[in-house]
């Protein structure tokens, strides 16, 4: 049975003139990632990131951890969809800076719209193509892993919460349960949180999913969500 480990980046510059950039404490978070992927044995193979910054700044900061010399292999296929677009089409795209928390309301309400709005998106990228696009990524690097292998993905919170909603909705990605199931999972997804996938002979299962156990205890402080 193979598995792919799922990493949310560690947490980028909100409020800052360029948010594609691992803060400090996003760093520290990386780096606490690869401490945790070599606890659980996981020290060799492919390594997999997207190619946006804050996404190849966790996978180098983690990797270095490990020590093995690893550098992940790049694919835009695992980048974030793209918020200001959303933001701008869907919402307000001036809410970008201030209260996070305020900012997440206002985000969350416009993926919703985003989602509801299928096909006719007037985003570059609609919600069904970006499903399309980050199922894409995983089916390839899945069909590739032999028995036992596993891979490690460092990627973004919409992304794993789009692949989660779907392995755990299995119907037209334009359905209400899977676009609600998105939302909710989307809105929780910490700062280097690790999912796992597996893939055995029934197909693709959702194992685990935003585990975040490093940031437990005497690690309490690490844990932050955007």
């Amino acid at each position: 049975m193979g598995a792919v480990f799922l990493v949310r980046h560690g947490q980028a510059s909100f409020g800052a003139a360029d948010y594609d950039v691992l803060s400090e404490h996003g760093t520290a978070q990386s780096t606490a990632v690869g401490a945790e992927l070599r606890r659980r044995g996981i020290t060799s193979g492919d390594m997999w990131c997207g190619s946006m910054r804050r996404q190849r700044a966790t996978a180098d900061a983690a990797l270095a951890e490990l020590g093995q010399g690893l550098v992940a292999k790049e694919d835009p296929r695992w980048n974030e969809y793209d918020h200001l677009d959303v933001l701008a089409q869907h919402g307000n795209a001036t809410a970008q800076g201030g209260d996070p928390r305020a900012f997440q309301s206002v985000l969350d309400a416009a993926l919703a719209d985003w989602a509801r709005s299928g096909g006719t998106s007037l985003c570059a990228e609609s919600w069904p193509a970006f499903s399309a696009r980050v199922r894409g990524a995983l089916d390839e690097l899945v069909a590739g892993l032999g028995k036992g292998e596993q891979t490690v993905v460092f990627t973004s919170g919409g992304v794993i919460a789009a692949l989660c909603a779907q392995l755990l909705c299995p119907q037209p990605q334009t359905g209400a349960a899977m676009e609600h199931t998105f939302l909710a999972m989307n809105r929780v997804t910490t700062n280097g949180g690790i999912t796992k996938i597996v893939s055995g002979r029934g197909g693709l299962t959702l194992l685990s999913f935003n585990e975040h156990g490093h940031f437990d205890g005497d690690e309490a402080a690490m844990l932050s969500y955007r």
